[in-house]
């Protein structure tokens, strides 16, 4: 049965003694995955090829999904699923339409003119895990974003079959979001692939998407010769709950994160005893109707805590040291509550808003900052594929006006060069 822990003491301490997840070695994993990066880097083509056959036991004559495979998956999509992500995308792009930043230029005074000057990444890649789940609502979530930002190529990579087919569902959830090409590669592989080009498939300048423990790892090693999105580690949702909380809306909501995975985190924090002994009474009950009922019930065990605090204001103090990737507002007043969420990935307000609305339909990113991340960190948006110039005018008359500052600034740091590029412009001129 999940526990319940009346907290009186510091909150850091325990967030730390409950919900730290096992501290493993990658030393292996990043043997693996570095051999396997140098190896796509230098035979390209042959080295995907080889891994394919190695990993997903198929050997491909050609990596690339053809348009007729793309629109076969179409066709074959249930019409109504089908109107479901065609209205979800719309949703999704109507949001990030909103995070959609300008170019600006600024008149400082007379002569000076400051600004930003903002520019789509022009080719990015995104990954899609396959094996035994398919995940469309991933593809939404990644490639519509970068649509609404501008960027020109948006390439999915996942991993065949053994039949040599990337999962239907992901084919046409790609289609529906408006990515240029897919590809039939998966795992360290394809993010080498991303990363460095091969004669098949073009470097990118940036890689999104969840993926296994290679993927994420190969992510790392790439980062710096393109830029990637965040670690995602195992799922979490926390709860934060008053005495006008329902008991099953609450347990459902904890088994919504907890059947993810073993390591996933469901966490409840409570002013009311009362709720905190119902919901542990009603997790049992809705164990037993869960087909992932094993998955669920180890995540619990070992990462499912109810928490009872004395207020709200301390369960929102003991939600900001979590810093949990879903946050949902389960009390009588949300919109009260919320200006004192400082860490969140996403926040959920309300009875009616449950974590399952903003992973399929809502509109924001399901992308989200796990571990403790959301401390630093934002949801996958419109920002991540664009980047940003400064510019900068002065006339003549507006830099004579400071150059003698910025020649001592230089000078004080030993740069006699820069010094001397401010000097030069005015020497031997009235």
């Amino acid at each position: 049965m999940i526990p319940i822990t009346r907290v009186t003491e510091d909150y850091a301490e325990i967030v730390q003694a409950k919900l730290a997840r096992t501290t493993e070695s990658f030393a292996e994993v990043d043997r693996v995955v570095q051999g396997i990066m140098e190896d796509v880097k230098k035979r390209g083509d042959e080295a995907l090829r080889y891994y394919t056959a190695k990993f997903d036991g198929v050997d491909l004559d050609s990596m690339e999904v053809s348009a007729a495979e793309i629109q076969e998956a179409l066709d074959a999509l249930d019409p109504e699923l089908k109107a479901i992500m065609l209205e979800a995308r719309e949703n999704i792009a109507a949001y990030h339409r909103e995070q959609k930043e300008k170019s600006w230029l600024v008149e400082k005074g007379p002569g000076i003119i400051l600004g930003q000057k903002l520019t789509p990444l022009h080719r990015v890649g995104v990954y899609v895990p396959g094996g035994k789940a398919a995940y469309p609502s991933t593809v939404l979530m990644t490639v519509v974003p970068a649509v609404i930002a501008g960027v020109e190529e948006i390439i999915v990579a996942s991993p065949p079959d053994r039949q040599g087919k990337v999962d239907q569902t992901t084919l046409a959830a790609a289609a529906i979001a408006g990515c240029t090409k897919v590809y039939k590669v998966g795992g360290a592989q394809a993010i080498a692939a991303l990363t460095y080009g091969t004669a098949t498939i073009p470097p990118v300048d940036k890689i999104v998407g969840p993926g296994n423990i290679y993927v994420t790892r190969a992510k790392r090693y790439a980062h710096g010769i393109v830029d990637t999105d965040m670690q995602a580690g195992p799922s979490e949702i926390c709860i934060v709950a008053d005495a006008t909380a329902s008991a099953p809306l609450v347990a459902a909501d904890l088994l919504s994160q907890a059947e993810h995975d073993e390591l996933a985190a469901a966490v409840l924090i409570t002013t009311s005893e009362s709720l905190a002994q119902a919901v542990q009474r009603e997790l049992q009950v809705q164990l037993e109707t869960l087909p992932r009922a094993a998955i669920a019930k180890q995540s619990l065990a070992r990462f499912g805590n109810i928490f009872l605090v004395e207020t709200i204001a301390a369960a929102l103090d003991l939600a900001n040291a979590v810093a949990p990737e879903h946050l949902e507002l389960l009390v009588d007043e949300p919109f009260e509550t919320l200006p004192l969420v400082k860490n969140a990935g996403a926040i959920f307000l309300g009875s009616y808003a449950p974590e399952p609305l903003g992973d399929y339909f809502a509109g924001p990113n399901h992308t989200l900052p796990t571990s403790g991340t959301a401390r630093f960190s934002s949801p996958l948006g419109t920002y991540d594929f664009v980047k940003k110039s400064s510019i900068i005018y002065y006339n003549r008359a507006e830099l004579a006006k400071v150059k003698d500052k910025i020649i001592k600034f230089a000078e004080a740091e030993g740069l006699h060069a820069h010094a001397n590029a401010l000097r030069i412009r005015f020497e031997h001129q009235e």
